[in-house]
Formats: C-alpha cells, sequence, structure tokens
C-alpha cells in the first residue's frame, strides 16, 4: 500500500499508525484485533475532518474579501476523509460571511480540478470557474486573483513542497505578480527529516494519462512521454504554510519547528502527530 504512492507522506503516517496499533495488539483473538483496526480507523477518519475543519479555520482570514482564489488540483472532501485542506480553507471562508469566486486549474493530465474540485464547489453553491492549466498566469497578471491556494503531499524542514504537478509553475506566476501563495496541509504532511524537497521521490505515472484522454487517443503513436505526477515549489515561492495548529512563515526552517510543538486542537490518541511527531501563528 505505501508502494503506491511514494510522494504522499500522510499514507506512510497512516499505515505506520494502524502498524504500531496492531503490533501492540498482536497476541489477541482475531475478533478483537479486528474490531480494534476499525475503531482505529473511524476515529482516524473522525480526527481528519476535524484537523481539516481546523486548518479552514487558521486559513479563512487570509482570503481576501471580493477576491477570487486560484486553487489547483483537489484538496478538498474528495482527497481527505472530509471538508479538505486548501477547499477547506474557501468553505471556511464563505461560512464567514466572505464574498468570494473560485478558479480552478482543470490540472492535467487526470483532471482532478475539473472532474472534482468544480464539483464540490458547486455542490457547495460556491461561485467556480474551471480555467485550463496554461491560463493562469493570464489570470494571475489581470489582477482578478486574490491569492492562491493549495494542499500539499509532503513538506520538507525547509518549506519546500511537494504537491500535484503544476503548482510550481503556479507558484512562480504568483510570486511574479504579487500574489499570495498559501499552502494547506495538517502536520502529518510535514516530513522535517528531509532538510529539502530535493530529497522527496516523484511518483511517475504512466504515459497513457498524457497520450490519451478518457480512452481517446490524442498523440502520435510512439511518441516519448514524461509524466511526473507531483512537483516542488522551493519554500522560497510559499507566503505561509496554513496547519491545524497555526500559521507558518518564513523563514520556515524555524517556524515548522514551532508549529510541530504546538499543542494540536485535535484529540489524537496514536503516538505522536506526524512523521516527526490549529492555533497561533509562527
Amino acid at each position: 500500500l505505501a508502494r503506491t504512492r511514494p510522494t504522499a507522506v500522510n499514507l506512510f503516517w497512516a499505515i505506520d499508525r494502524m502498524r504500531r496499533l496492531y503490533d501492540e495488539l498482536r497476541g489477541r483473538p482475531l475478533g478483537e484485533i479486528r474490531a480494534e483496526l476499525e475503531a482505529a480507523a473511524l476515529r482516524l477518519h473522525a480526527e481528519d475532518i476535524a484537523i481539516n475543519r481546523a486548518i479552514g479555520q487558521n486559513g479563512a482570514s487570509l482570503v481576501p474579501e471580493g477576491r477570487t482564489v486560484l486553487t489547483h488540483c483537489n484538496a478538498g472532501a474528495l482527497a481527505t476523509a472530509g471538508y479538505g485542506t486548501a477547499l477547506g480553507v474557501v468553505r471556511a471562508a464563505v461560512a464567514a460571511g466572505k464574498n468570494i469566486d473560485v478558479f480552478a486549474d482543470e490540472t492535467r493530465p487526470f483532471l482532478q480540478g475539473a472532474r472534482l474540485t468544480v464539483w464540490e464547489l458547486e455542490q457547495d453553491g460556491v461561485p467556480a470557474t474551471l480555467i485550463t492549466d496554461n491560463m493562469a498566469g493570464h489570470f494571475l497578471k489581470s489582477g482578478r486573483i486574490g491569492c492562491v491556494v493549495v494542499g500539499a503531499d509532503r513538506i520538507a524542514a525547509n518549506g519546500d513542497v511537494a504537491n500535484k504537478i503544476g503548482t510550481y509553475s503556479l507558484a512562480v506566476l504568483a510570486r511574479e505578480n504579487g500574489v499570495p501563495f498559501y499552502v494547506a496541509a495538517p502536520v502529518s504532511t510535514l516530513d522535517l527529516a528531509l532538510a529539502s524537497g530535493d530529497q522527496i521521490p516523484i511518483e511517475q505515472r504512466a504515459a497513457s494519462e498524457v497520450t490519451h484522454v478518457f480512452g481517446r487517443r490524442v498523440a502520435p503513436e510512439g511518441v516519448r512521454v514524461e509524466n511526473p505526477a507531483f512537483d516542488v515549489t522551493p519554500g522560497r515561492y510559499v507566503t505561509a504554510i496554513i496547519t491545524e495548529r497555526g500559521v507558518a512563515r518564513p523563514p520556515y526552517g524555524e517556524s515548522l519547528k514551532r508549529i510541530v510543538g504546538q499543542p494540536s486542537p485535535v484529540h489524537d490518541e496514536s503516538q505522536g502527530a506526524g512523521p516527526t511527531a490549529g492555533s497561533q501563528s509562527a
């Protein structure tokens, strides 16, 4: 299971948590082990939703009133146990009464933005506009975008962020046009054992995701294809990292350590709150 997604650290964290529990239960009757593991999984599910809501609350004030939020890929309820990280910030801002709308990148090649993000926003009644990935620079330059909010799959100790491919380009364009670039992610996404994003493994996916769209070939037979699923955004392009324990700002080498040291607003019965074992700003 862990080998299926080498970039996303949260999966390793959850698997390790369940493995530790299994080791503690080893030797008990099988039915009891199953019941305990199921109960732990349900607790983890509930904790994730509560964590996402806390992320949303911590990030809502950063969303400017009356402006457009640009997001990439899907970091909503469909990508989490519920509520979402990046979309959790949007949801919390709307719940706080802010009049905002969202531009969602389609997110080639798998189209998570087109297939998932805009659907979620429409279900919540949040005005959403779908754009292709190569339109982002145009709209960032136009002055219509108030901020960019994305999720993360892993964050290194220096604030480098691994997220869906295309995030790095978006961050550079946001910096060039003076638009704040926020990353919303739980503390379990922080991998402080990694000094920088250069150490984060990048998942490579099938060429058919690029050469085909919904089963229809759109590229010549035999063409060479590169299909990294993620890229790494250097921390210098990240305005702030929004977690359930608070908002971290540069220099991230210091602020992320302080964030990890903050008490969690969500009860966690496991030992440790992430791969390194919100709320106030750090």
